[in-house]
């Protein structure tokens, strides 16, 4: 019984508090107290715009445009680069140790980078130390094994990929795949439904 009013208090308290933590609770990638207090406090990942744990490295988050419950770098150890374009679609989720890279160093002249962009779609889900490398596009429900070096397009999505480099090794019956959605929809600090006015006001993509 204390338990539970305990549990009561505390989630009236969290409401109070801290609304989007309350409303994203029961997502895959919830917004927790202490994302807050790293990143907008103590200033780990101070200027990306979703949460992200301490030991991933984000780059020029202008240049990122998540998807709702899509956070990059949520797990331990992810390195997203933004130097080019990426763009990550809904309900999209990415396990520890995965890199994504939009730019490479010139081959004759190492200072520069050549820029591209990455473009990942909705519901897919990207496996422990994945790499997607850049010019890559991921359609819909691709699902890339852990360990991949992702290093050409499988824009039709629908798919298993694993290998280095990544090929498909089973196709997805669309009829079985299911679109969920959240009660309540953020993409990650901001809310859904104000995201067109933020992104227009503080993004390049």
């Amino acid at each position: 019984m204390l338990k539970k009013v305990i549990k009561f208090f505390y989630m009236q308290m969290l409401r109070i508090i801290c609304k989007n933590c309350y409303e994203t609770r029961k997502t895959q990638t919830p917004i927790l107290l202490r994302h807050i207090l790293k990143q907008k406090v103590f200033g780990y990942n101070r200027n990306v715009y979703w949460p992200v744990h301490f030991t991933s490295i984000v780059t020029h988050p202008q240049n990122i445009c998540i998807g709702i419950d899509t956070s990059p770098g949520y797990m331990p150890g992810c390195y997203i680069q933004g130097n080019g374009k990426v763009f990550i679609g809904d309900y999209t989720q990415i396990s520890a140790n995965v890199g994504i890279i939009s730019s490479n160093h010139n081959l004759y002249d190492t200072r520069k980078h050549n820029v591209s962009q990455v473009i990942i779609g909705k519901y897919c889900w990207l496996g422990m130390n994945t790499m997607i490398l850049p010019g890559v596009e991921l359609g819909d429900f691709t699902i890339v094994g852990a360990g991949s070096v992702v290093s050409k397009s499988f824009s039709d999505g629908y798919c298993v990929i694993a290998g280095n480099p990544a090929k498909i090794i089973k196709t997805l019956d669309k009829n079985e795949c299911i679109m969920f959605e959240n009660n309540y929809k953020y993409n990650g600090f901001v809310k859904n439904s104000n995201f067109d006015n933020f992104r227009k006001k503080n993004l390049n993509v």
